[in-house]
């Protein structure tokens, strides 16, 4: 279980390796927030319990106009793991049928690679539409293909604890949790 790492800001900033937060608390670059006292780290003379949320003690700027491409990596977190058209979760699928890429308009008929013109799909429902516009496969999306926004791409493909949502919920507010499918301790 990794570490959720808070700028001096509380602003959430990505997930550590327990070890990695560990060292930025020695070395006095962060404090913990949260610790899980069940798994300790051991030394010759010490017992610390590992870090679940650490806060940086100066403030890290990060720079915010970025744009991600479109992966899979995201594009399926953005569509919740399952078939935009079937509605089938990637659980759901059968023996030898994956989640895929489907391009509302196709890249043979001057699609591109764009967050408005992909949408997620099981190899079923991506055969059977091939070539063709959803309207002319008579095959609905389930949501309008849209760009995420910055919680989504950073925190979708993350897992988060109760705890560490609640931190993200603190800076994005609550809804930016309901999307990520955390539910805060409270």
């Amino acid at each position: 279980m990794g570490c959720l790492t808070l700028n001096a800001s509380y602003e959430p900033l990505t997930i550590v390796p327990a070890r990695r937060a560990l060292r930025l608390i020695i070395d006095r670059k962060a404090e913990a927030l949260e610790v899980d006292e069940s798994r300790p780290f051991r030394s010759e003379n010490l017992l610390v319990p590992a870090p679940v949320v650490i806060r940086l003690v100066r403030y890290v700027h990060v720079p915010r106009r970025f744009r991600r491409h479109v992966t899979n990596t995201f594009l399926f977190a953005r569509d919740h793991y399952s078939c935009q058209y079937c509605g089938r979760h990637r659980r759901e699928l059968g023996h030898r049928e994956f989640l895929t890429r489907d391009h509302l308009i196709p890249l043979c008929r001057g699609g591109d690679n764009t967050w408005a013109n992909v949408i997620t799909a099981c190899t079923r429902c991506n055969h059977k539409k091939g070539n063709l516009t959803p309207e002319e496969a008579r095959m609905k999306p389930l949501r309008p293909a849209a760009e995420p926004n910055h919680v989504e791409l950073v925190w979708a493909v993350r897992r988060v604890t109760p705890v560490q949502a609640k931190y993200i919920e603190l800076f994005y507010g609550r809804d930016a949790v309901a999307a990520l499918g955390s539910t805060p301790a409270h």
